[in-house]
This record gives C-alpha cells, sequence and structure tokens, in this order.
C-alpha cells in the first residue's frame, strides 16, 4: 500500500538514469550491512574512494558484501592516476580483475594527463571494464571553460565511456561548484544544451546541490558523491517527500 506514495516515474534497479553514486571513505561491515538494510534499493554504484581499497583491512568481505547485493563497485579515480603515475597500470587493472570489479573510474583530476593518453586509456579499458570518466580539476584555483567541458566529455563518452562524472569532489567546491559550493548554472547550461545529460553523472555531496539538480533535472538525473548516510534523504527528495521538493 506505500508504493502508492511513490513517483512512478521513479526509475527501478538496474537502472540507467536516476542513479545514486555512493562514496565509502572506509565504511565497516556494520556500516553496510546497516546501508543495505535501509537503502540497497535506492544504491548504484559505491566507489571506494581515493585510494582507501590499498589501506582497509576488510577489502576482500566489503567486496563480497557489495557483490553479493548485486550493487556495482569501483575505485576512485585517484587510483587510476596513482597507477599511471607509477607506471603500475597493468597491475592495477590485475587487482581490478582479480576482485572482479566490473566499473572502472578514469580521472586526470589531480595528474596531468594529456587528453588524448586519457582517452586512449578509456578506450582501452572499455575492451574490459564499463567505465565512467571523470572531468573536470580537483584544484579549485583551475577554472575550465564550459566549451572545454563540453568537448571534453563528448570526446570521453566516444572513446567508450558509460557515464562522465562531473567533478564536484567530496567536499562540493570544486568544478561543478564555485568555492562557495554555489552551482556554475551557466557550465549546467552549456552542458545540457550540447550532451545528453542522462550520460553525465553530477557529483552532489552537499544536500543544496542536490536540490538544485534534482529540480532542474527531475527525479531521475545522476547524482555521485552521495553519502552513505544521506541516501535515504536523496531518495526522499527524488520522490518528492522532503520539503525541499514537496511541490514539485
Amino acid at each position: 500500500m506505500i508504493e502508492i506514495f511513490r513517483k512512478p516515474e521513479r526509475t527501478t534497479k538496474p537502472r540507467q538514469s536516476g542513479l545514486t553514486h555512493v562514496l565509502d571513505k572506509g565504511m565497516s561491515l556494520s556500516d553496510i550491512d546497516s546501508l543495505l538494510e535501509v537503502a540497497a534499493s535506492y544504491v548504484d554504484i559505491v566507489k571506494f574512494g581515493w585510494g582507501t581499497a590499498v589501506v582497509v583491512e576488510n577489502l576482500e568481505k566489503k567486496i563480497e558484501r557489495f557483490q553479493a547485493a548485486e550493487i556495482p563497485i569501483c575505485c576512485g579515480g585517484s587510483f587510476f592516476e596513482i597507477a599511471v603515475m607509477r607506471g603500475q597500470l597493468d597491475e592495477y587493472v590485475a587487482f581490478l580483475k582479480h576482485y572482479g570489479f566490473g566499473l572502472v573510474e578514469v580521472s586526470d583530476g589531480v595528474l596531468n594527463i594529456e587528453p588524448d593518453d586519457k582517452l586512449r586509456h578509456i578506450e582501452k579499458l572499455a575492451k574490459d571494464f564499463t567505465v565512467l570518466s571523470e572531468f573536470g580539476s580537483k584544484d579549485s584555483s583551475v577554472v575550465v571553460a564550459p566549451s572545454r567541458w563540453v568537448k571534453g566529455m563528448t570526446d570521453e563518452l566516444a572513446a567508450g565511456a558509460w557515464k562522465v562524472v562531473a567533478e564536484g569532489r567530496e567536499s562540493g567546491t570544486v568544478g561543478l561548484y564555485r568555492g562557495t559550493g554555489e552551482v556554475r548554472t551557466g557550465l549546467i547550461e552549456e552542458l545540457e544544451n550540447s550532451i545528453d545529460t542522462s550520460r553525465l553523472l553530477f557529483e552532489a555531496p552537499q544536500k543544496a546541490q542536490q536540490v538544485w539538480f534534482i529540480q532542474h533535472f527531475g527525479n531521475n538525473v545522476n547524482l555521485g558523491n552521495i553519502a552513505p548516510e544521506e541516501v535515504i534523504s536523496v531518495e526522499t527528495i527524488r520522490q518528492g517527500l522532503r520539503g525541499d521538493t514537496l511541490g514539485e
């Protein structure tokens, strides 16, 4: 009976749009069990942030939990950049295959990777993985022109990326956002005029940002870097069950 209060247009798993991409900064198994208990239907991807997979002591069991729940997992793009910088990309790929990762994130948010080299990495990795490419700098002093966002994202999709992640970082103060966390609306307008936004995943760690994107694009916009404890909150915003979008 509770289903009558849910929005019928909200997509269900497995989704191609309306994705909620969750950032794991080092969850315990009990944290994972709690998340799955209350929100498994709303978690579409879990990213093991930056290089946390190297140091957490529960990696194998964590992977087992998410795979049993049929939730795709990936490592943060920074891990990919570290592997490139150290000349260990083959070892990184072997690690991903060993543990059954189906997703790989390709980024250049910190390391200066030439665009053509990044596209070659995407094309090569797309033969064995579903690729999430990330576009945008993690450096708050670097402001990339909207036209460069459009070209970069379009090229990465053409190279084989499934979705392109629009950089916002864990803080929500770079890339898509001004230092205050305010959305760069001119950039968003340029992107939506040029690219199918269902192919984009917008990192939106702050509640105000989540509300903005859902109000702007509708409840099936792809949102990333969502904290595990915020998954239910995001879903209520998507479905008009919280004051922020009650009248939408």
